[in-house]
């Protein structure tokens, strides 16, 4: 991939002289003049700058290239306004990356970034500087619907949804006849001559064969691990480790709550690492059929084990447009149908489900949701990341909801205790939970319905003040981030999770009476009430709160005393 869009050598970046002259304080004047030759080579010049980054000068050449290529993404114009605090702590991550990626992935990854015009935007450069970084892919993929990015990054992060082209059929091809052998055969396999499309850590092909069973031929698609991935993804989680170690010992200098920043990258490098492990998608994708097997209107890709092993999923094919882009045409109403399904499918099921622990999807990004317009079917693709909800964590939640939506502060704060991972509190975290909830609620408008997005917004700020969540919390807490920015773009505002949850609930109930109030008890319903009668009173104090404290600021004026009439 590298150097297929880049320009001649010359003509990009490195035509400025004044980068001319900067490269030549770092390395010796030869390198230099092999780095700028047009006569060169790609390969030629990027040998030339991975011997000079395994050099003595080596680290010193890392930092000063990093520092310019973090000047040229522009972090004020990648980070919205909004995160504005936020940019220093990015900075350091993207100079963290590339000054510490091995020499044989980053020396292309600098003479591409040499090659761009020097007009390239911001967001193209960063495009190009993630390919081959599974890791990071997988990140831009969960920040890809974030409606606060600016559209130019949001539309180009999309591209990693389903628009990652960095291997060739025959590498695939030759992957799938290692592994499967003469299984070929027997099946009567009869695989595509083309790429149907790729993910950070593999590539999809599409197959027919033949089923024993249904004595039929059967479509289906291999996922196939990229030849490249196990390397390169070990590499990643090891630089998001050290990462969350960097961070850790720098979080003092940031503006913004950073304390437990390092612990959310580690247990977030844990879970990213289950990406490469087909066996045990395998193993998700039975157990999430049975799941969705009596929900209507949702699917779940059929394994095929004999044409599985671990660097391969063989799966049944499914029909569907990604559900951004099978809506575009839908009426307002057809688009809020899409967007409950998609809060039912991937919220109100696990949440509401009976029994014990309940999976549910943990990277919900477009290019995993596919929507079928001619059955009203949603399909729910790739399932390497997936995590369990207890009983309790789901208890827990579902009144975490109910008492954000209520403003009961107390009843917040009583929630979070009990979703923490250690069930030791100390007096300091209990500190850090509650002036995270009062600020939080002091910040809502008062017209304004709290939802379980902000519920998931509250639990990330308290956990970047340095108190523990379970790591299935984290990725809820990413899925809901995610799922966000689909619906926003599926239906905007129109789409209500509460709504759908609370519907999925009482459909629960009324199916089957030993189902009745889970996954909340009759003692939790109770205190729902109490909460919910006080509401009104809550809201009542909050709101001459705010009036007392415009007019103490001078912001409102305070009403005049009329004179009292003189009675003589």
């Amino acid at each position: 991939m590298y150097g297929k869009a880049g320009t001649a050598a010359g003509a990009g970046m490195v035509a400025s002289p004044l980068f001319e002259a900067y490269l030549r304080q770092l390395i010796p004047a030869e390198s230099v003049a092999l780095l700028l030759s047009p006569k060169s080579s790609f390969s030629e010049r990027a040998q030339t700058m991975e011997a000079l980054l395994r050099s003595e000068a080596g680290q010193r050449l890392r930092n000063e290239l990093g520092t310019w290529i973090v000047r040229l993404l522009r972090v004020d114009y990648l980070v919205p306004q909004s995160y504005a605090k936020w940019r220093p702590l990015v900075a350091d991550c993207m100079l963290f990356m590339s000054s510490h990626l091995s020499d044989a992935r980053l020396a292309p990854k600098l003479v591409e970034q040499m090659d761009l015009p020097a007009d390239t935007p911001a967001e193209v450069r960063l495009l190009r500087l993630i390919a081959k970084v599974p890791g990071l892919q997988k990140l831009g993929q969960v920040l890809a619907r974030n409606r606060h990015l600016v559209a130019p990054l949001r539309r180009a992060l999309s591209e990693l949804e389903n628009g990652i082209s960095d291997v060739e059929i025959a590498q695939i091809r030759t992957i799938i006849v290692e592994e499967l052998g003469p299984r070929l055969e027997a099946c009567k396999v009869e695989i595509a001559p083309v790429i149907f499309c790729e993910a950070s850590v593999s590539a999809v092909v599409r197959f027919t064969w033949w089923n024993p069973k249904l004595r039929a031929r059967e479509r289906g698609v291999f996922k196939v691990m990229k030849p490249y991935v196990a390397a390169c993804y070990a590499e990643d989680m090891r630089l998001l480790g050290e990462l969350a170690s960097f961070l850790g010992s720098k979080h003092h200098e940031y503006q913004v709550a950073a304390r437990g920043i390092s612990d959310t990258f580690r247990e977030v490098r844990q879970l990213l690492e289950h990406e490469v492990h087909f066996l045990r998608e395998q193993t998700t994708l039975v157990r999430a059929a049975r799941l969705y097997a009596s929900v209507p209107g949702v699917r779940v890709p059929r394994v095929i084990p004999p044409l599985c092993t671990s660097k391969i999923t063989a799966m049944t094919e499914e029909a569907g447009k990604k559900v951004p882009d099978a809506v575009v045409r839908m009426t307002a109403r057809d688009r809020r149908r899409v967007a409950e399904q998609l809060i039912e499918a991937l919220i109100a099921v696990p949440l509401s489900a009976p029994g014990g622990a309940v999976l549910f999807h943990a990277d919900p990004h477009a290019g995993n949701l596919l929507y079928n317009r001619k059955t009203g079917e949603l399909v729910l693709l790739d399932w390497a990341l997936a995590e369990r909800l207890t009983l309790a964590q789901r208890r827990h939640l579902a009144l975490l909801f109910l008492m954000v939506s209520l403003r009961d502060a107390v009843g917040v704060c009583r929630e979070i205790n009990a979703l923490m991972r250690n069930s030791v509190h100390n007096r300091r975290q209990h500190k850090i939970i509650r002036g995270c909830v009062d600020e939080f609620l002091d910040d809502l408008p008062l017209t304004t319905l709290p939802n379980s997005v902000d519920a998931m917004a509250l639990l990330e700020r308290i956990a970047y003040e340095g108190v523990h969540f379970p790591a299935a919390l984290i990725m809820l807490r990413k899925m809901t981030f995610t799922l966000d920015g689909i619906l926003h773009d599926v239906a905007g505002r129109n789409a209500s999770m509460e709504f759908v949850i609370a519907r999925r609930i009482l459909r629960d109930w009324t199916a089957k009476f030993e189902n009745f109030g889970a996954p909340l008890s009759w003692r939790d319903w109770l205190l729902v009430q109490c909460s919910l009668f006080l509401c009104g009173g809550r809201l009542w104090v909050q709101w001459a709160e705010r009036k007392l404290a415009r007019i103490g600021s001078g912001r409102e004026a305070a009403p005049r005393m009329q004179p009292a009439r003189s009675t003589v």
